[in-house]
């Protein structure tokens, strides 16, 4: 897949939100990653940064932009593929940048920080509303999310990416995680899962 921009979402869902003891946004709270921090959910080990303090896990659903996006759009008529992937967060680091009111791009945008599984066709806004999703830390569930509790649907997302960055075909969007965000450890295993299908798992080496 050929990816341009990635743009993530943060506090998309309350739960999350009161998890981290964070202030609910009014509007969509926009980040991006660089493409160097994609990697992919293939079933290999994957290489994360040490001695940087704790490293959390924080499963979305992914958005694939397909299609030319004209001025008034629909969800359906430009999202052609969807995966789910991990936004990597050096929390340390974060909490950190937050205190001096700095950005984030130093705890979101490091190497294999965007994690990605393979991508399927979109199956529709109210199919993703009424599917599971959920990650799995060495066989033990850790999230369970589903589209329909996030505070900003999909539409209100895309288009407000739409108006303040534009958004073209190759333009992916995380979405926002769920509660149960936690830290990784050397030898962990993760798998995540789509309703009872896996659709991607690695190995977390340090």
């Amino acid at each position: 897949m050929d990816i341009k921009n990635i743009f993530c979402v943060g506090r998309n869902y309350a739960k999350h939100v009161e998890e981290l003891g964070n202030e609910a946004p009014s509007k969509p709270m926009i980040f991006t990653k660089p493409t160097h921090s994609v990697t992919y959910a293939d079933g290999s080990s994957i290489t994360f940064p040490r001695q940087k303090g704790e490293i959390h896990y924080e499963i979305e659903l992914v958005l694939y932009i397909g299609k030319p996006v004209p001025l008034n759009f629909e969800v359906d008529d430009i999202v052609t593929k969807m995966a789910l992937g991990i936004d990597f967060t050096l929390r340390d680091v974060q909490s950190t940048l937050k205190e001096k009111g700095h950005p984030w791009l130093l705890a979101k945008g490091f190497r294999n920080a965007a994690l990605l599984t393979e991508f399927w066709n979109f199956p529709g806004v109210k199919s993703c509303e009424e599917e599971k999703f959920t990650l799995l830390q060495n066989d033990k569930t850790v999230q369970t999310g589903q589209a329909n509790s996030m505070i900003f649907d999909f539409q209100a997302l895309l288009e407000y990416i739409y108006e303040n960055f534009s958004l073209g075909e190759g333009d992916v969007i995380f979405t926002g995680t769920p509660e149960g965000v936690g830290p990784i450890r050397h030898g962990d295993e993760f798998r995540l899962m789509w309703g009872k299908r896996e659709k991607g798992s690695f190995r977390v080496k340090l």
